[in-house]
């Protein structure tokens, strides 16, 4: 009597069940893995292989942390020597070699009017950590409390930047319009509306009816970048500099995504030539590792020994990694060269504007690039104060849009009010040849979701 073989058993391929754990483990709260279903396994400068064995165009760079992209020899070589040397990983806040070398080489990139008269406080290990320790700061300076933030703003997740990011109430912090052309708030745009925004600041600080509490500082951004890519004018953050030198606001520029090249030159406040009294760092430079850091006039250390600690502030790894990665992309000119890569890359997606009435805007600067894309076709009553003469915003064009570059090997991510636009931020080490094949296929991907007839299902959340 014959033997009857069993019938082979179908498995899922392995990524689709640690993917399947991830969902049944996890929060509800993760955000990148729900609309990037990929388990990387493998990456190297700006391309990551999935365990599926797809590979991907990574223009997310860990949201701006990868100014070399992935395991660049340089970052990993510093790793390692640092491992090989027996040094220790974890020492607190006490003074190291690798530190002592990571220091040295940051003060070395900062604007001279700064570096010559700073202090840096050792934050560990995100930004939003930065940003509560720079608050500290200038409040202990000063004696007041209130704080002046900006519509749009995103400075991180903990309580104090939460509530100067607009995500949690707080009445001490005073939220201002932010300047930007696209959707004006005050319907102007362009060198008026930031003119108008800059009026709007002096006279509110000045009005003592106002209800502003005495402010200790000012934070912004240089190029707004979860509130959707918006570049602030160079003329603007001049005048805020004025206006908080004039009545002794200390000025805080959030550099957590701007930094270390990522806009043309190695900080995004030389592009204004203006001088910060706090400059808050993190992402990129820690080389890919957790890392952050507030760099502040010395004039402003007033605060106790003690006053503001942290356990992992010592990251001996983050540290030789970051030295490392400063001085590869300020020897090697990499902020220029993202200027001009990204000035080539902003006239093709403007070009491509062109042709798509669903393109409402393109801008950026540097490599930290935003396409925001609207509903041209919506009911005239949906123009709002918020949209100005713009058509609305089209969250669902943009998921769409994300999920059909992944499908052609691109990794973007979503960003602004109403998650309507699509962020590039490629590492620095971004060739030609990669810069045209990301235009290229997110060109591609625009027109497939334009086509699809299941883009209005597509819900994008807003932000």
């Amino acid at each position: 009597m014959a033997v009857t073989e069993p019938a082979p058993v179908s498995h899922p391929p392995a990524h689709e069940g640690i993917l399947r754990r991830q969902a049944l483990r996890e929060s509800a709260a993760r955000t990148y893995a729900r609309s990037l279903p990929i388990v990387p396994v493998r990456a190297r400068g700006m391309t990551i292989e999935g365990a599926d064995g797809r590979r991907y165009l990574d223009c997310l760079s860990g949201a701006g942390t990868l100014a070399l992209g992935h395991n660049h020899p340089v970052v990993l070589e510093a790793i390692r020597k640092v491992i090989d040397s027996g040094a220790p990983l974890h020492v607190l806040d006490l003074a190291t070699p690798v530190k002592d070398a990571f220091t040295t080489e940051l003060f070395a990139t900062l604007p001279r009017e700064l570096a010559d008269n700073a202090r840096i406080q050792f934050c560990g290990p995100a930004g939003t950590d930065a940003v509560e320790a720079a608050f500290k700061l200038v409040r202990a300076a000063s004696g007041r409390s209130g704080l002046l933030a900006f519509t749009g703003a995103y400075h991180g997740m903990t309580a104090g930047a939460l509530a100067a990011s607009g995500g949690a109430p707080d009445v001490g912090v005073t939220r201002l319009p932010f300047p930007q052309n696209y959707r004006c708030p005050f319907g102007a745009g362009g060198e008026r509306g930031a003119d108008i925004a800059a009026h709007w600041t002096r006279y509110l600080l000045d009005d003592p009816k106002s209800g502003v509490p005495a402010p200790a500082a000012m934070i912004l951004e240089p190029v707004q970048g979860e509130g959707g890519v918006n570049p602030a004018p160079d003329g603007w953050m001049r005048r805020m500099r004025e206006i908080t030198q004039e009545r002794s606001i200390a000025l805080i520029a959030d550099e957590v995504q701007t930094g270390v090249g990522r806009t043309g030159t190695f900080w995004a406040v030389e592009h204004s030539g203006i001088v910060p009294d706090v400059m808050v760092l993190s992402k990129a430079i820690g080389g890919s590792l957790p890392l952050a850091v507030i760099v502040y006039r010395a004039e402003l250390d007033l605060w106790q020994p003690g006053a503001h600690a942290g356990t992992f502030r010592g990251n001996q790894l983050a540290m030789a990694a970051g030295a490392a990665t400063l001085a590869h992309v300020r020897e090697n000119q990499l902020a220029e060269r993202a200027g001009t890569l990204g000035a080539r890359m902003l006239a093709r997606l403007q070009a491509l504007g062109a042709d798509h009435p669903s393109i409402g805007d393109v801008r950026g600067r540097g490599l930290m690039l935003g396409i925001e894309l609207v509903d041209p076709e919506a009911d005239p009553l949906t123009v709002t104060a918020e949209n100005g003469s713009a058509p609305p915003p089209d969250p669902a064009l943009a998921a769409a849009v994300q999920q059909e570059c992944l499908r052609r090997g691109l990794i973007v991510e979503l960003g602004g009010r109403h998650s309507a636009v699509v962020r590039l931020l490629p590492p620095l080490t971004l060739t030609d040849e990669q810069a045209t094949a990301v235009v290229d296929r997110l060109a591609d991907a625009l027109r497939a979701a334009e086509r699809s007839p299941y883009r209005r299902a597509v819900a994008g959340p807003t932000r």
